[in-house]
């Protein structure tokens, strides 16, 4: 299943989805009229992915469709990963016109697909598992037959959001968006200043340490910030995310831990996945596994929602990097000790 969507797709664990805020990304005046042709983009993989003019019917999955569209890119048809009520990147979104093709993970209705006649397939690229969003190993093989319909391309999921946010616009481009319109100016600036915020945040709590974690009813999953890019950023900006001693060696985006040994890190501040992430959480958790407060961070109730494997543009960041702000302000540093 997808590798990072974190405890191998949240839906095979029973964890809920929720978003964690959004923005209207639609900027509905930002495309431009793209050239005749012909066309080539160097997608993720590292293939060049070729056609004779520029793709105009594009099927994309949920988060990349999201960044198309906050470049005025409009794509025709898209599949999600779960509700589009729910999804971070399209609840808020004007989805009129536009053919919802699935909204679980790995069910793709490809006949629908077929019928819009796509040019182009959007679709992230993952390394570590060499697929793209949607074909990954584990899902239906009905759905794999989406990547016969056109070809595909996408940005990969890597060391950075920011890198993937750019990659996005550098694929919006050369599918004729006019990238330099002053409402995606304004978001690059709105989390240029967030990460700033962040930087100032952090700097001013030297001790404070973070765990980016993920329960469920039989195991606990510590993220692994070598395979989750916003982690990583917020290492780069100054953060101390803890890195779990053991990843899984057969899926290494997660240390995989039974409830007894829930304590094993004891950081300052839990970064919840937010795709599971509800205010009461916290609580719940520790009604149904006692272990739970062994963490002393669980038991203080510093637990905070990390925007986990959604984020696809800089608008997106920069209102979910200003949450976490607030809370690394209020954080003590020495919860964990």
């Amino acid at each position: 299943m997808r590798a990072l969507r974190p405890l191998l797709a949240v839906a095979a664990l029973g964890l809920g989805l929720i978003g964690c805020g959004g923005q209207n990304a639609q900027q509905s005046k930002a495309a431009g009229s793209p050239s005749s042709g012909p066309w080539s983009f160097t997608d993720g993989s590292g293939q060049t992915v070729k056609a004779a003019k520029v793709p105009t019917r594009i099927i994309a999955h949920a988060g990349e469709a999201a960044a198309l569209m906050s470049f005025g890119i409009k794509p025709v048809g898209i599949y999600a990963d779960e509700p589009v009520k729910t999804d971070s990147n399209l609840k808020d979104l004007d989805l009129t016109g536009i053919e919802i093709l699935g909204t679980a993970w790995g069910k793709i209705d490809v006949e629908k697909a077929a019928a819009l006649r796509p040019d182009l397939i959007v679709a992230d690229w993952w390394p570590a598992e060499k697929a793209y969003s949607g074909l990954e190993e584990g899902v239906d093989e009905k759905s794999k037959k989406l990547k016969e319909l056109a070809p595909i391309a996408g940005v990969a999921q890597g060391k950075s959001i920011e890198d993937l946010a750019q990659g996005y616009e550098d694929l919006a481009k050369s599918l004729g968006a006019k990238v330099d319109a002053p409402e995606i100016a304004a978001n690059k600036k709105r989390f240029q200043e967030a990460v700033e915020r962040f930087k100032a945040a952090v700097a001013a709590k030297p001790g404070l340490t973070a765990l980016g974690m993920s329960p469920a009813d039989d195991k606990v999953y510590v993220a692994n910030p070598a395979y989750a890019p916003e982690l990583l950023d917020f290492q780069r900006w100054g953060m101390k995310v803890l890195n779990p001693a053991k990843p899984d060696a057969d899926f290494p985006y997660w240390e995989t831990l039974s409830w007894e040994n829930a304590d094993r890190y004891q950081p300052d501040l839990i970064l919840w996945d937010g795709r599971s992430y509800k205010p009461t959480a916290n609580a719940e958790w520790g009604a149904k596994q006692p272990t739970w407060f062994k963490i002393k961070a669980a038991k203080a109730g510093a637990a905070t929602a990390w925007p986990a494997y959604w984020l696809h543009t800089f608008g997106h960041f920069a209102t979910e990097l200003d949450k976490l702000t607030e809370v690394v302000k209020a954080a003590d540093e020495n919860v964990g000790e």
